[in-house]
């Protein structure tokens, strides 16, 4: 790092570079912003009855399982386009989720890959998270608990446009897609807080969620007014490969799971 009385310079993690290219490739996709607001205080509760068990789990874990579940039930929610003749559906769930790490004393995000999380339980979807917060990071780290290799480490040395390239031939092949960074993206800006906000996020995955704050509001129960917990939640959906309707129940579905 440089600096001067008037500015600050840092080296620039590598990993931020990709994002770059994500953001620029994205207007490719044809989404629908779904905003949401979720009441989890009785699955809140529920997670804070495991841990008192001795389970090891997390509500962000518990808050992946439950939408792998209702993606699940719903697979061409997540499903892809290919070559505007075919929508490949996938018989399992993938999530490219988002850990921060410092690293240069910047904190960046980092992808972690969950696979199969369809099959997996909220407490081992939990333990995976954690672990990963612990692993160690560097700017030659481009997704958590995998090793770079040299193909991707070349990814940096291309110019902008031979890089954006890559990742249209990657959108243009599911399959492939599909192994690196799996059929489900999920954002997080913060689980709490004081500040009733959701955020538009930018995705290349067939869908993806932005996890905004929880709040207490509120909501009228039997007739009743009760003070409750709201998550705050942004999902985009890809309708290339699905239409209102299923959308609508997708998310039904969804909220049913998570508000258990």
């Amino acid at each position: 790092m440089t600096s001067s009385d008037k500015y600050s310079v840092s080296k620039f993690p590598q990993s931020r570079i990709a994002s770059f290219d994500i953001c620029a490739v994205s207007k490719l996709k044809h989404y629908v912003s779904v905003i949401l607001e979720v009441d989890i205080t009785d699955s809140r509760k529920k997670v804070k009855e495991l841990k008192t068990e001795g389970l090891k789990i997390t509500f962000f874990g518990w808050l992946l399982k439950g939408i792998a579940t209702a993606i699940k039930k719903h697979p061409a929610s997540a499903a892809s386009l290919k070559n505007k003749r075919e929508i490949i559906i996938f018989n399992s769930v993938t999530i490219s989720t988002i850990i921060e790490k410092e690293i240069d004393g910047i904190k960046v995000p980092i992808p972690l890959i969950i696979k199969n999380a369809d099959t997996k339980s909220a407490q081992d979807i939990s333990l995976e998270v954690e672990s990963a917060k612990k692993e160690d990071a560097n700017r030659d780290t481009i997704v958590l608990n995998k090793k770079r290799n040299q193909v991707e480490g070349l990814y940096y040395m291309l110019p902008g446009f031979l890089r954006r390239a890559v990742w249209r031939y990657i959108l243009e092949n599911p399959k492939f897609a599909y192994e690196k960074m799996g059929n489900v993206a999920v954002s997080s800006l913060g689980m709490s807080g004081n500040v009733n906000a959701w955020f538009i996020h930018k995705s290349i995955h067939p869908i993806s969620f932005g996890i905004g704050s929880v709040t207490k509001k509120p909501i009228v129960i039997n007739n009743s007014v009760e003070v409750r917990e709201v998550l705050n939640m942004t999902i985009l959906l890809d309708h290339d490969v699905i239409d209102g309707v299923p959308m609508a129940k997708f998310v039904r579905d969804l909220v049913n799971e998570l508000s258990l």
